[in-house]
């Protein structure tokens, strides 16, 4: 297995060559064989464990003995010790939700501080299966049968074309040892159930079965390249804008597709949206109505989807002395100075009679309620009724800040000023604020 394992770094992941690697190590069989393999070929390599304290006294003697064995291999080694069970219920979490987390953060993190390229891991073949056979079992698109990638980011599994049997025949070959977790014996994890009942009668009917996955698998990663081709032109055709904070979807364009939902599935899957059927109505809703993800929303706009991420919960208001030239906010810079005459307004230009104004000045958000009063009109109108006019959608009306004196609007920010505040014949001090 050496020598296929040589060959396989050599020419699918020449670039593990001359990098700085880190090696997660459990104890167990396959990551114990994946540190002699990078160490008999020379790789630069340090290891990383995790004591997830899930087994009690078990738990502590492999930490003791992957000590062990980077003594014997004169190797570095990191270890973390984590309250798995604590940041489960905290983060209401499966145990082995909670310790997948747990462990990749880490890696992260150590890789970032000390500068690893990669991150190995002992994923093999076996261990690819059982994710395809839970995957299907719980239902899945096409990202769920292409298996464990070999290459994700900077994690990457050298082993993954080799089977559990090959790798077991190497450690006896090597006569290495190893740990065993005895939580693997156990079958109400439905991993185990399926690693010691199911696949097992799969290899018995067809003793290939691994090598045809891998066929299989490649099949599907095939067909996925052909898909990911395909959504790149339709992204040209129903994106019509994609901003800083928003993409919008033609919803008309997207209904000429001969299946929109698979579609909608493949473009906005990055987005962490699970009610697809959900997903596919908000072409036939009211505008306004919206789908949420716990990272993302899409709102229907007319005749668009709104892509954006989650607005903050928390609001927010920014106080402006009468001495302040230039105040930051979301939509960029306020500009404050006193001028002569008034030059020609624009929507990000406005002027004022700085008499009228109640020191400090408050920039916040709009609340619903709010009125002004739009200059060159003697009459109050809802800002409501003034975005609905405008056309202005949720999201845009989410952007939009207000410049305010004591309770009075003196300014829609970069939209329109308030009649009570504009400059006339009386006015001895003109302010000009412009938006940058």
């Amino acid at each position: 297995m050496i020598e296929q394992a040589k060959h396989h770094i050599n020419t699918k992941l020449p670039f593990l060559r001359n990098k700085k690697l880190l090696v997660a190590i459990s104890g167990g069989l396959d990551s114990v064989v994946l540190t002699h393999i990078c160490y008999t070929l020379g790789l630069d390599i340090k290891l990383a464990h995790c004591n997830f304290n899930l087994r009690g006294d078990e738990s502590d003697t492999d930490e003791d003995f992957v000590l062990q064995l980077a003594e014997d291999l004169d190797l570095e080694v990191f270890v973390e010790s984590f309250d798995t069970e604590a940041y489960a219920k905290a983060n209401k979490q499966s145990i082995q939700i909670a310790a997948r987390e747990l462990r990749y953060n880490w890696f992260d993190e150590l890789a970032s501080q000390l500068q690893f390229d990669y991150i190995l891991t002992a994923h093999h073949a076996d261990d690819n299966l059982e994710t395809f056979l839970i995957n299907l079992s719980r239902g899945t698109g096409l990202d769920g049968l292409t298996g464990i990638p070999e290459i994700n980011g900077r994690v990457i599994r050298p082993l993954l074309p080799f089977s559990r049997e090959a790798i077991l025949k190497y450690a006896k070959e090597h006569r290495l040892q190893w740990r065993e977790d005895s939580s693997n014996v156990s079958t109400k994890y439905l991993r185990n159930k399926l690693r010691h009942d199911v696949i097992p009668i799969l290899k018995d009917i067809n003793p290939k079965l691994l090598q045809n996955f891998s066929k299989t698998q490649g099949y599907l990663n095939a067909s996925r390249s052909i898909i990911e081709d395909r959504i790149i032109d339709v992204l040209e055709a129903v994106v019509e804008h994609t901003g800083d904070q928003t993409t919008s979807f033609n919803i008309e364009a997207l209904k000429k597709l001969r299946n929109p939902k698979a579609y909608l599935f493949e473009l906005l899957k990055p987005y962490n949206f699970t009610e697809w059927d959900d997903v596919v109505a908000l072409m036939d809703a009211q505008s306004g109505k919206q789908v949420l993800s716990h990272t993302h929303r899409l709102i229907k706009d007319r005749e668009y989807l709104l892509l954006s991420e989650l607005p903050s919960k928390t609001s927010q208001s920014i106080s402006v002395a009468s001495t302040d030239t230039v105040v930051d906010i979301p939509l960029g810079a306020l500009h404050f100075k006193e001028v002569a005459a008034v030059k020609q307004p624009s929507k990000a230009v406005v002027y004022v009679d700085k008499a009228t104004l109640q020191f400090p000045l408050v920039l916040r958000q709009w609340h619903e309620g709010d009125v002004f009063y739009p200059l060159g009109m003697t009459g109050k109108k809802k800002l409501s009724k003034y975005f609905k006019d405008e056309k202005l959608s949720l999201l845009d009306k989410e952007q939009v800040w207000l410049l305010c004196s004591g309770d009075a609007i003196v300014w829609i920010v970069n939209w329109r000023p308030d009649n009570r505040f504009k400059v006339t014949n009386n006015t001895q001090t003109i302010l000009e604020i412009a938006l940058q």
